[in-house]
């Protein structure tokens, strides 16, 4: 569905094209100017995106592969369910190359083809288990993260049960993709907590290396299974594997010797961040719980139910230290809830005396690098980090933020330009329902800051508006830029929220512009499912759905994305895409670029209605001209439309609309 909105003056806009193409076609002495079409389309400001009402993503039906679907903007071009042995397991991130999606899941990876979006083919389905395979690629390598106890060197599906053993992975596993339908496992990097998310980062100024920076967030493994892990405070050891990343070095003609060659402590120092509590529906459900003589203890100054089975656990410990036999007393559960949060602090740190739990994180989440400006953002859990990479072996902290609305900084995404960056709220860990109509809307939500001077300066928080279910998994998650020329522009994951893209060109008002999403995977109890990761990828957005497999969606025309400005993005072509190693963006010459910023003036009203059709149907001439005519035309053209940037609304962006026609008279 698309609600249509328009500014009143787009009808007289078309009205005078009709007449702009009559007068043409009266006076022209040439036939192919008279028959110009001049582009008009229909524009609306942000300020009147106003959302299909009721919105139809409220009361979805549930269903796996049969959900009742909502889509606002955007078309739905396939959804293929995974391969046979990857149903029931978790669909994770996407990495792109070529013509295929290569899609990272808990069994393992998928390759898919999609130069038919509308029909992807697949191409691979290699199973070699770990959580989350997180993927990566460069070249013909492809880096695969495995973090959990169970993944083994061997891709063996057997897991491993040992607390110790040498065939456990736990770091990076690297594939040459020469082959990409027979990948060749050519190597592992070992790190101490293992690997949640990673980055590739491909430095401008080195062609012989890359470096992948490597996010752990488990515990840490025994030195007997890997020399040198130690989980003990910097101040006991300073070689402690707590409160760093790791830098792997991969030298590109023998990627096989890659090797950790740093582990830089870029969140070290930080004091534990302030925190927002429970929301009103886990504050009346875990009163609901008390009553019901549930078992509670506070972590992080928040009071939580311990689940049944610790529950179970702690008090068979009393029964055996009291010599007794058989099923707890009501003694032993009155001695369990008088001692409860003295347990809990000694097997896991807290307490007013405990210097652990005073720090601030001691991992991040994910950090998303841009080296074309020497940046990136991390997500380290109770903070924002702003990186300077310069030296990509040694990342430098240059500032922090935390935010007592924030409950996990989970990834981040820059503006195309640099001066913007998003971080987002993973509340709740992805797997709880946290788009309630109870939950705030500054809660798990992203956070919207700009960069002045080496430091992040906040202005908005931007969540996804239409209220989940409580069997729906909802909240802040992956997605990247959209490649509408002047303009940001963000597609982003909800999980079960669906996927939202929104414009935060004026970073204090986020606007949502399109969506897509599915009914509840249960309608009965909570479910995981929902979009892991979407991403914009050579004119086509992709999105890696948990539990249903690849959906393919095309952006379709609507008065606040133009289809011009939808041409010039599909005009932007990658021969790979790692969302997290954040490229830059740049147009080629087209007439789809600069129809793109008369749209976009036109919507924003930054020059007159006059001037418009003016240099619409300027453009029109130009484009059906002859090659030897047309640059003179365009060439004019520019030098007319340059001169109109002082008095304009915007000179920033009629120079760019100058700019491009100058380029393509060229």
């Amino acid at each position: 569905m698309t609600l249509l909105m328009k500014k009143n003056r787009v009808s007289s806009a078309l009205w005078m094209g009709v007449l702009a193409v009559a007068t043409f076609m009266s006076c022209s002495s040439s036939q192919e100017t008279a028959m110009a079409p001049v582009n008009a389309p229909e524009v609306a400001p942000l300020s009147e995106a106003t959302i299909p009402s009721p919105d139809p993503r409220v009361g979805l039906s549930a269903g796996l592969f049969d959900a009742e679907e909502a889509a606002w903007n955007l078309e739905v071009l396939s959804q293929t369910p995974p391969p046979e042995k990857f149903i029931g397991k978790t669909n994770s991130d996407l990495a792109f190359k070529g013509n295929y999606a290569i899609q990272g899941n808990y069994n393992g990876v998928i390759v898919w083809d999609i130069s038919n979006p509308a029909s992807p083919v697949l191409v691979k389905d290699y199973e070699c288990p770990a959580s989350q395979s997180d993927v990566s690629v460069y070249g013909n390598l492809l880096f695969v993260s495995g973090e959990g106890l169970e993944g083994r060197i061997d891709c063996g599906t057997q897991g491993v049960r040992e607390a110790v053993s040498e065939v456990r992975l736990r770091g990076i596993r690297i594939f040459d993709i020469t082959d990409i339908q027979n990948p060749e496992y050519i190597a592992n990097v070992q790190t101490c907590r293992g690997s949640h998310t990673h980055s590739v980062l491909k430095d401008p100024n080195d062609n012989e290396n890359i470096y992948v920076y490597v996010s752990g967030s488990y515990v840490v493994r025994p030195d007997e299974e890997l020399p040198g892990c130690s989980d003990l405070q910097p101040n006991e050891d300073p070689n402690s594997a707590l409160f760093r990343i790791e830098v792997i070095k991969v030298p590109l003609d023998s990627p096989q010797d890659a090797a950790i060659v740093s582990s830089p402590r870029i969140f070290e120092d930080l004091e534990a961040p302030p925190t927002h509590g429970l929301a009103p529906a886990d504050l009346a459900a875990l009163e609901a719980a008390k009553a019901a003589g549930a078992f509670t203890y506070k972590r992080g100054g928040t009071e939580r139910v311990l689940p049944g089975r610790f529950v179970q656990g702690l008090l068979a410990n009393i029964v055996e230290e009291r010599g007794g036999e058989g099923a707890p007393t009501a003694e032993d559960s009155t001695t369990l809830r008088t001692n409860i949060q003295s347990i809990i602090d000694e097997m896991f740190g807290g307490g007013e005396d405990d210097v652990a739990a005073r720090r601030g994180p001691d991992q991040c989440h994910d950090i998303t690098l841009y080296p074309e400006i020497g940046l990136a953002g991390g997500a380290c859990e109770g903070y924002g980090l702003l990186l300077d990479i310069s030296d990509p072996a040694n990342p430098v902290r240059i500032d922090a933020v935390a935010d007592s609305n924030f409950a996990y900084w989970h990834s981040a995404t820059f503006s195309n330009d640099g001066k913007t960056v998003i971080f987002t709220d993973e509340w709740g860990g992805g797997g709880a329902p946290k788009c309630r109509d109870t939950d705030p809307m500054e809660w798990g939500a992203n956070a919207i800051f700009t960069i002045e001077n080496g430091k992040m300066v906040f202005h908005e928080y931007y969540k996804m508006p239409a209220a989940q279910t409580v069997y729906e998994n909802c909240v802040a998650h992956n997605g990247s830029l959209i490649p509408v020329p002047g303009r940001d522009i963000m597609v982003q994951s909800w999980y079960q929220g669906g996927i939202s893209i929104f414009d935060f060109t004026d970073p204090a008002n986020p606007v949502e512009i399109a969506f897509h999403d599915y009914g509840p995977v249960s309608g009965e109890s909570m479910s995981m499912g929902g979009s892991w990761s979407v991403y914009w990828y050579n004119g086509v957005i992709v999105n890696s759905e948990i539990a249903r497999g690849l959906d393919v969606f095309a952006l379709t025309p609507s008065p606040f994305m133009t289809e011009n400005e939808i041409a010039a993005a599909k005009t932007v072509t990658w021969d790979y895409l790692n969302a997290q190693g954040q490229p830059k963006i740049t147009w080629p010459a087209s007439f789809h670029l600069a129809k793109a910023y008369v749209d976009q003036l036109d919507r924003d009203g930054q020059l007159s209605d006059a001037e418009i059709m003016e240099i619409r149907q300027s453009i029109a001439q130009a484009e059906v001209a002859s090659a030897r005519k047309q640059a003179s035309l365009l060439q004019d053209l520019a030098t007319n439309v340059s001169a109109k940037a002082t008095n304009s609304g915007n000179p920033e962006k009629v120079t760019a609309l100058a700019n491009a026609l100058k380029d393509l008279a060229g």
